[in-house]
């Protein structure tokens, strides 16, 4: 038996951030197309969650050929430990690799073992017992034990990956009684130890992977590595000692495509057969030209940034309650996706199972200005600085909102850089903005790790440096609730809150798209848009 110690270290690496913060922001940097400005109509999207142009009569899987996958960002390390685990960042080229120990059925909104056999609770939520699958092995012929399990999760900790802070709050230690079972003693109830292991903790890194400063993707996936340059290719060679099978395709070739309409494009000529993207404009004229695909709509996925630290204009809860109150997410959607997107000021719209029906704070430019010039009274002088990228839809989006901000008596400026990466670094690591474009994209299949890591007082992806003495309270109760109705409940009173302390200016949602070519089949999804493609194959 082996007994791995609660990890006391919470701190999360500068390099952890930057990548972390990376997947919030990059969304809102490719939501749409300029559609120009003036009176803002009800939104008029269609789009909901759940699968798009559904493929029937299959047929029998064809074997051989390449699969070519543009994800939404360039792979840049092939270490899970080292950057945030999600469909838009590495999550479908690590798990190829990998594969997870648990995952997720988005239309059964349930978690499923995947290289384990079972994941059970106790009665009180605060011990799991997972059994693993038998016939696994890593790519290298190393057994896949539970001695390789708890080596990899600790080490994912002790690299102070992405995912190591909460982790390291909520679990206490990890018992291995014998070679298929592993242990997880947690500090209080939590279920959300299962969204954990269908990420970044649950991607199993072989025990010969680390030697000294050297590192080898070595992992019990479906695929191991053929080649790889960061930002540019990943090419990877089907097992056949998989233990689901030898996939049906000969490689996966992953790429990066930059711009969701250069992906379409290239989905549409048969240069890519599977993608992934968001922009609503590219992902209705894929919709609508028949493309099968999984739509998904992670909550928080279009809202901006306002820094809350002593001496910025945020501090003052008035001018962040002016800011919301001001500022109409439908004109915002008029002008940048001609009215087609999803706007709103709630933390879950009504396409989310996580709804609460709590009414958000409202727009009110009567109140607003009434709450600004209160500020202003005690010394605030009105002005703001507005932190985004040098892009057209981005340009829009900052338009828009200056000329509602400054409608009720503020003087919004706004501050372009070059790239996310640029706004990335001021915000998560320099910590210099008043406020700023961004995205929080809350999964479906547990919202609670995203909400509590970027609102939790102190916490190292609090980059708002919000601090709300309730708020702590409310996110520790969702932490240790244990089925959704109660969930759901706890989540209404931060709705609730929200209204009043005003974290973050929301201005709607941005759709996901995992979208394949009509002649592919066989993608599984998981969470959080991370694909799977050792079932796939084509035509």
């Amino acid at each position: 038996m082996s007994r791995s110690s609660r990890r006391g270290s919470r701190k999360v690496a500068a390099v952890a951030l930057a990548v972390s913060a990376g997947m919030f922001l990059a969304s809102c940097a490719d939501s749409g197309k300029d559609g120009g400005s003036g009176d803002a109509p009800e939104s008029s999207s269609s789009l909901s969650i759940g699968l798009v142009n559904e493929q029937s009569n299959e047929g029998d899987s064809v074997k051989g050929g390449t699969l070519t996958f543009s994800g939404y960002a360039g792979v840049t390390t092939l270490d899970p430990a080292k950057t945030q685990i999600a469909g838009s960042v590495s999550g479908s080229e690590l798990g190829a690799i990998y594969d997870t120990l648990m995952s997720y059925d988005p239309l059964g909104q349930k978690f499923e073992p995947r290289m384990a056999s079972s994941m059970k609770p106790s009665t009180d939520f605060k011990t799991w017992t997972m059994t693993l699958r038998d016939g696994v092995t890593f790519s290298d012929g190393t057994p896949f034990d539970a001695a390789a399990v708890a080596a990899s999760i600790n080490r994912y900790v002790t690299n102070k990956g992405p995912q190591s802070s909460l982790w390291a709050a909520k679990v206490a230690s990890i018992d291995t009684p014998d070679a298929k079972t592993v242990v997880f003693n947690l500090v209080d109830p939590w279920t959300g130890i299962q969204s954990m292991l269908a990420t970044g903790p649950g991607m199993i890194v072989a025990p010969t992977a680390q030697k000294g400063e050297t590192f080898t993707p070595i992992g019990a996936g479906a695929f191991t590595l053929e080649k790889f340059a960061p930002n540019e290719e990943l090419l990877l060679d089907a097992r056949e000692d998989y233990y689901g099978g030898a996939p049906n395709i000969d490689k996966l070739r992953a790429i990066s495509i930059v711009g969701s309409q250069a992906t379409a494009d290239s989905l549409k000529s048969g240069g890519v057969d599977v993608a992934y993207l968001r922009s609503v404009s590219t992902v209705l004229d894929l919709i609508d030209s028949g493309y099968p695909g999984y739509l998904d709509i992670p909550s928080l996925s279009y809202l901006a940034n306002v820094n809350q630290a002593p001496g910025r204009p945020g501090a003052d809860v008035r001018v962040r309650q002016a800011l919301a109150m001001a500022v109409d997410p439908k004109a915002i959607d008029q002008r940048v996706n001609e009215g087609k997107g999803l706007p709103g000021q709630e933390i879950f719209q009504d396409t989310s199972r996580w709804d609460s029906g709590v009414a958000p704070i409202g727009v009110d430019t009567v109140k607003a200005k009434a709450l600004l010039d209160a500020a202003k009274a005690d010394g605030f002088n009105g002005k703001i600085t507005f932190l985004t990228v040098q892009d057209p839809t981005a340009q829009a989006q900052a338009l828009a909102i200056q000329s509602m901000a400054n409608a009720v008596g503020f003087d919004f400026q706004i501050e372009y850089v070059n790239s996310v990466s640029d706004v990335t670094k001021r915000v998560y690591v320099d910590r210099d903005f008043d406020m700023s474009t961004g995205a929080n994209n809350l999964p479906e299949a547990d919202p609670f790790e995203r909400l509590y890591t970027s609102l939790k007082t102190g916490g190292r992806n609090n980059a708002i440096s919000y601090s709300d003495p309730e708020t702590d309270t409310l996110l520790d109760q969702l932490g240790a609730t244990t089925n959704d109705v109660d969930k759901k409940a706890v989540l209404a009173k931060i709705q609730e809150r929200a209204n009043v302390t005003v974290p973050w200016q929301v201005y709607g949602n941005t759709p996901w798209l995992s979208v394949w070519a009509k002649n592919v089949h066989g993608v599984q999804q998981s969470i959080d848009g991370i694909m799977f493609f050792n079932d796939a194959w084509k035509k």
